[in-house]
């Protein structure tokens, strides 16, 4: 089974079209389907079904595809493993991380990163934590974020940073000039929350079902920008660390204010890696960098 028919495999599974992964392959279309019809006969079975809307993968497309991941990205930490040695500082690094994270600090400590390495790229995927916790056990990423995220064997936590949540409520709101507020009171209000798949939303669950209380909860979303946009615009109240709308909270567009109830003292933030696994130059040097930011916070209490 020759490298290169894997590659092809691996690009129409992950794009769903021939047409697509022959594109970025720059490559045509003919050489894809030859390729996966010759694979298809060494293996004796059907990898993809053909339909009008693209490619979709059978179940032993999926366990191959699977398998794929890992020996492309097995490929990648020798190719850095290599570089190493000769002194090159390349590569790609793979982050899985909330949106929220993405939006507020990732950007910056990317830019710094990048300015003392140049020749290192990034695939920077937002997810839940369900999905981000997945993606570190089955290698599909370097590094994962995750907020309140469930201990796992298979997870290292090399940076972990813990601050209260608050909630997030435009300068107009009824609450904003309150520096505390009970979770009661946060409650006659409409909220906009994460879906049930991110640790955000369990730690809020939590806070809630133990003061036996019965939220209104108008918008529900997978988008934690979205949740903080209402907040913005007076239309429901969020939740979030105050780390997360730092600039937000400065430029005077939200309000973050403390919420009295034990649930919430604690959300934690934590860099993590496949325990099993190692990491190349690339994506430690990334990690420390995380680490440096992560020390330079101020926690809000």
């Amino acid at each position: 089974m020759e490298f290169v028919s894997l590659r092809y495999f691996h690009e129409t599974a992950r794009t769903g079209s021939i047409r697509r992964a022959a594109e970025n392959l720059h490559v045509t279309p003919s050489s894809i389907s030859r390729m996966i019809a010759s694979l298809e006969q060494d293996l004796g079975t059907a990898l993809f079904e053909r339909s009008r809307q693209g490619m979709r993968l059978t179940a032993a497309g999926t366990i191959l595809s699977r398998q794929t991941q890992r020996t492309f990205r097995d490929f990648e930490r020798i190719r850095g493993a290599i570089d190493d040695l000769k002194g090159l500082r390349r590569g790609q690094v793979s982050i899985y991380a909330p949106e929220g994270l993405i939006a507020e600090f990732l950007p910056t400590v990317i830019s710094q990163y990048q300015a003392k390495f140049p020749a290192v790229s990034f695939n920077v995927v937002f997810a839940s934590t369900d999905r981000i916790v997945e993606a570190i056990i089955d290698d599909e990423t370097d590094i994962g974020i995750t907020f309140n995220g469930p201990e796992r064997d298979e997870l290292a936590k090399v940076v972990e940073y813990v601050e209260p949540l608050t909630c997030l409520v435009a300068p107009s709101h009824p609450l904003a000039r309150k520096r505390s507020v009970l979770l009661k009171d946060v409650l006659a209000y409409p909220l906009a929350l994460p879906e049930t798949s991110f640790g955000l939303r369990r730690m809020i669950d939590t806070g809630i079902r133990r003061e036996k209380l019965s939220p209104q909860i108008t918008v529900c979303t997978n988008s934690l920008e979205l949740a903080k946009r209402m907040a913005m615009l007076g239309s429901a109240v969020a939740f979030m660390p105050r780390f997360m709308v730092m600039d937000d909270v400065s430029a005077g567009r939200l309000r973050s204010i403390r919420v009295q109830s034990p649930a919430f003292s604690s959300s934690r933030v934590a860099v993590c890696v496949h325990r099993d696994r190692n990491i190349s130059y690339a994506a430690r040097e990334l990690i420390e960098s995380l680490k440096r930011h992560f020390s330079q916070i101020r926690p809000h209490r």
